[in-house]
């Protein structure tokens, strides 16, 4: 069988190459030891910054994997890490500033290098909407999998039961998700309400959107191909939902550093590392030995989501967020030893 370290040789690469790239970015800005090591610093704990963060990313990604065919696993685990890399890590963040500063794409990048300060104020403007947006992309993507007449397995049984029987109410999770924002936009300043309500309504129109455009291309492929289920409607749900899980590190981390080019570097390592954890997930089945793995992944995004909707009223440290995600796939682990052990023991 192939061992762990073997799925994160690339990771391992990647991360060599990023703190490599750290050092010499560090010297070209300050021309001296103390600087270089300085970026250097920060590149690393951006890294491990995404990775805390992306445990659950991982789970949610290997769940949705293990529906795809071959072909498409390979596309999402190609392409779609050039585009969380490259997409999310650095195109993301600078269209935010071409919006919001009403600049052009090359004039964003120079202010991202000539004026990081400036452009980390612009970013920072623009916080409220993403974490609108992203919360309730979020909160709708961890109520579809509890309000589910089909989930079979039961983790905190209580809870899950009962949301489980209310799968038969129509629309249920979209009239929970709008009674949470209707309650922060109630607390929220009237200045900021109208740009709340505006992209928390935009992540609840881009779930339904991903939902129906995956139903309308995955039914026009199983129409001409039996095998062809789970392809461009997964890869484009994985896309987005990949998105949503990288608003938090991306804005997070501008807490540490204005230097977008650094934190492409620092999250472009985290995310080869929940590439290679997604890989690990879906060729050793570990979903499948751990049974209640993938229910700590939906609570922490549950609990994620509920953090960004937070941060539109107050600010929320990044470590708190992976702190509590974390300890939710944690403590899911620990259950799913404990299930194993007693079955094996009856």
């Amino acid at each position: 069988m192939t061992t762990a370290l073997h799925y994160f040789r690339w990771a391992f690469l990647a991360t060599l190459a990023g703190l490599a790239g750290a050092f010499w970015l560090g010297w070209g800005y300050s021309h001296n030891l103390s600087g270089a090591m300085s970026f250097l610093l920060i590149g690393s704990v951006l890294a491990v910054l995404e990775i805390s963060l992306s445990f659950d990313n991982a789970i949610v990604n290997a769940n949705k994997l293990k529906e795809m065919t071959p072909e498409w696993q390979r596309r999402f685990l190609t392409w779609g890490i050039l585009i969380a890399v490259f997409g999310m890590r650095i195109v993301f963040p600078l269209l935010i500033v071409v919006v919001a500063a009403g600049i052009g794409p090359w004039e964003a990048v120079h202010l991202a290098a000539a004026r990081p300060d400036e452009y980390a104020r612009i970013i920072g403007g623009a916080h409220l909407s993403i974490a609108a947006f992203g919360g309730t992309f979020l909160m709708m993507v961890a109520l579809n999998y509890f309000i589910d007449e089909g989930k079979e397995v039961d983790w905190i049984r209580t809870l899950e039961c009962q949301l489980r029987r209310c799968a038969s109410i129509r629309g249920l999770e979209i009239a929970l998700v709008l009674a949470v924002v209707m309650v922060f936009s109630a607390v929220m300043p009237s200045d900021d309400r109208a740009r709340f309500l505006f992209a928390a309504i935009g992540g609840l129109l881009a779930f339904l959107g991903v939902e129906v455009l995956g139903h309308v291309l995955d039914s026009r492929q199983r129409a001409l191909s039996a095998a062809a289920h789970g392809g461009l409607g997964a890869f484009l749900y994985l896309e987005v939902l990949d998105a949503s899980f990288s608003f938090d590190g991306v804005i997070g981390a501008f807490a540490l550093t204005q230097n977008l080019f650094l934190i492409a570097i620092g999250l472009g390592i985290g995310a080869m590392y929940v590439r290679s954890m997604t890989i690990m997930l879906v060729e050793r089945q570990t979903l499948a030995q751990f049974r209640f793995l993938e229910h700590g992944a939906f609570y922490s995004i549950l609990v994620l989501s509920v953090i960004m909707f937070g941060q539109t009223l107050w600010h929320i440290p990044e470590l708190v967020t992976g702190v509590l995600g974390s300890s939710f796939i944690g403590v899911a682990l620990v259950s799913s030893i404990l299930y194993n052990r007693r079955q094996n023991e009856a």
